[in-house]
């Protein structure tokens, strides 16, 4: 489970290319911003401490994001059907542009930026359908002379003119496959088939009125040549035990680097790695729950990863594991405030505003750090979250207990490349700007804590019941709102200055109203991100508009104001929306432990997923004269191995691509002529 609090906000576009050393980009050398295409900017991740690293630990940590690139056509695939090829074919264009008109070529390079942030066609954010600013005749002229030039195409001769009428209406039709995921597509309409995601392969809701699913995190559903549901399992297989399944070959090369990590590993480390590997190979759910014992169990590595079939956000039934890898480090210098959570998690537990059943008497094995991260792919990059609690499975969570990181670096470069003007925008008054701008960073530290470690991992849920089942489509963006809630709850509380995290009450009380007024104002700037259509598909953004939504209607705690024709939304009474948060979160809490969708899906459809048109436009208004990106994609770091004569790695060296396009086709394996 991923937060992303605050729609983060970026400066003018720098362009800037060249691979930087480590020794280059030393803190006061670096360029955070390297382009701006549409709604996003494209930043460079920095890692600090790699160079102070041991050797295993390097080599560790190069074989594990060997494993991760592995691994990214995996989800690009999920993500959408014609994905590969779509990238296959535009990329040969990209690298093969000889004679190729000019604005052709500069559609293109536009579409793959979007592409290669967003994993295919559709927004990471929003996700709803990118299109490539050309005509059609104009694309299939540029097919051509790139396979004239000597381009590689993902097919030749008739199946190439196949495959190009089957990508032209993705790329250019508006009105084709708009959405990756849909949960509210409207009445009558099924989720599955109005979604364009590749969980599913002609199936509806209906056909799975009564079919048990034995994989429901690592397969697709299809239909045999019967009309007879099956189960395509994402697995490599095991010898002639297993066969081989969906992905095989993907998988396989996961596992070859991972295999070739485990001698730089912990015993413990290695123990869930081998766990890992197995369950790759067999897929089956009983293998899984047991690699997320032994990598929960891991608890003092000082390098870890994060790999398989996890979160279920794009699925619209909320039950199939998109596939994702992040790779990381501790980061001991900003370790204290998220272990101040872990180690008083049954304090905050004890002090949850919900019934006292719903809380858990001995919260259990919360392992809470501060990283930096070095490799992120599939569904957490190039956008990433800002922090991340595992495992999603909440009877391993109230067993065996969970981890938490905050991804110190990202949060940084999110920092770094950041301006304050549509903050100024939206702010009612100087005063609140002054706020926004005196505790957004320490705000946000606390919060992104809270949410993953006191949020995600608290709460009992009542025996028999598995909340992710019973509430369906609508759990992930209820969770997700619980964690926030937990968060906003404790945010002001005196129990953050007996930690040492905030310094006096006046601090405290100002960085609550201010945190208040963050996500308040949030619940319009996050509209931006949605340029057409009428309702809210992501699951962090639905919760957002969800909490704000009932407050708003439900407390004295929000004040809408309109002045000089803008609208502002105002924290009209700091203990109203305190108590507010406290209601709600008990409220969801008991929907939760008791899995009552009825209830799940009144809060959803009344709070958090219609849209306010009118007020949209007026936000997208007022952007258009900021020229504010929306979100980010970012440019991962690249390992290289030093070996001697051998082979034997003597070192692993870290540098920083600065160009999106580069990275991207070096990863794909595209080449220019």
């Amino acid at each position: 489970m991923r937060p992303v609090f605050y729609c983060l906000l970026f400066a003018a576009s720098l362009v800037c290319s060249g691979n930087l050393t480590a020794q280059d980009a030393s803190p006061d050398q670096r360029k955070y911003l390297l382009d701006r295409v549409d709604d996003v900017a494209i930043v460079q991740l920095y890692v600090d401490g790699f160079d102070q690293l041991s050797l295993r630990e390097k080599t560790l940590i190069y074989h594990l994001s060997q494993a991760a690139i592995a691994g990214r056509d995996i989800y690009i695939d999920q993500r959408y059907r014609h994905s590969l090829d779509i990238r296959g074919v535009l990329e040969a264009i990209l690298t093969h542009p000889e004679g190729i008109d000019e604005a052709t070529i500069a559609a293109i390079r536009k579409y793959m930026k979007l592409f290669w942030v967003n994993n295919g066609p559709h927004s990471a954010l929003t996700a709803q359908k990118n299109l490539l600013e050309c005509s059609a005749e104009a694309f299939d002229d540029a097919v051509r002379q790139a396979v004239n030039n000597g381009a590689t195409m993902p097919a030749d001769g008739d199946a190439l003119s196949t495959l190009i009428d089957r990508i032209r209406p993705v790329l250019l039709d508006p009105e084709f496959e708009t959405h990756v995921t849909q949960k509210s597509p409207g009445e009558g309409i099924d989720i599955l088939t109005a979604s364009a995601n590749n969980l599913y392969d002609d199936v509806t809701m209906a056909d799975l009125e009564g079919f048990n699913e034995h994989y429901p995190l690592n397969s697709q559903l299809a239909k045999d040549d019967d009309g007879k549901l099956v189960e395509r399992v994402y697995r490599s297989g095991l010898d002639h035990l297993v066969p081989a399944g969906m992905y095989a070959q993907k998988i396989e090369n996961i596992i070859t680097h991972l295999e070739a990590a485990i001698p730089f590993a912990t015993p413990e480390m290695a123990r869930a790695l081998g766990a890992l590997i197995h369950y790759y190979r067999t897929g089956e759910a009983a293998d899984f729950y047991g690699y997320n014992i032994a990598w929960v169990a891991d608890k003092d590595s000082p390098v870890d990863t994060i790999n398989g079939f996890i979160e279920v956000y794009m699925d619209a039934r909320g039950m199939k594991g998109s596939w994702e890898a992040a790779v990381y480090f501790n980061d001991p210098i900003k370790m204290d405030m998220i272990r101040n959570f872990a180690d008083n998690a049954q304090w905050f537990e004890d002090h949850m505003p919900y019934a006292k059943h719903f809380r858990k008497n001995n919260v259990k094995g919360i392992s809470a750090k501060a990283i930096q991260v070095v490799m992120e792919t599939g569904d957490s990059g190039p956008v990433t979250p800002i922090g991340i609690n595992l495992p999603n499975d909440a009877t391993i969570r109230q067993r065996y207990g969970s981890k938490s990181v905050s991804l110190s670096n990202v949060m940084e470069a999110y920092e770094k490349a950041s301006t304050p003007s549509a903050r100024a925008e939206f702010c009612y008054d100087d005063a609140e700007f002054q706020r926004a701008d005196k505790w957004k960073s320490t705000a946000l530290a606390l919060e992104v804590n809270m949410h993953e470690v006191i949020g995600h991992a608290s709460g009992q849920v009542n025996e028999g019941i598995d909340p992710a089942v019973s509430i369906k489509e609508y759990y992930s963006a209820l969770e997700e709102g619980r964690a926030d809630l937990v968060a906003l709850y404790f945010i002001g509380n005196p129990k953050l200055i007996e930690l040492g995290l905030v310094e006096n009450e006046a601090d405290l009380q100002e960085m609550q109203l201010a945190a208040y007024e963050a996500y308040t104002r949030n619940v319009m700037t996050q509209l931006r991100r949605i340029k057409s259509g009428t309702t809210i598909e992501e699951d962090h953004m639905r919760n957002r508009q969800m909490i704000v939504s009932w407050l708003a209607a439900n407390t004295d705690a929000i004040k809408v104001d309109v002045r000089d024709g803008k609208t502002y939304f105002r924290v009209a009474d700091v203990d109203a929306w305190h108590r507010g948060v406290g209601e709600l979160l008990a409220e969801v809490q008991r929907i939760k432990s008791e899995g009552d969708r009825p209830s799940a899906e009144r809060l959803m459809k009344d709070y958090a997923i219609n849209i306010n048109v009118a007020l949209r436009d007026e936000v997208l208004r007022r952007y258009a004269d900021l020229n504010q990106p929306a979100y980010t994609g970012f440019v991962q770091p690249e390992l290289t191995p030093v070996t001697n004569a051998q082979g034997e790695i003597t070192d692993v060296t870290i540098s920083y691509p600065q160009d999106l396009e580069t990275q991207m086709l070096k990863w794909s394996g595209a080449r220019s002529r």
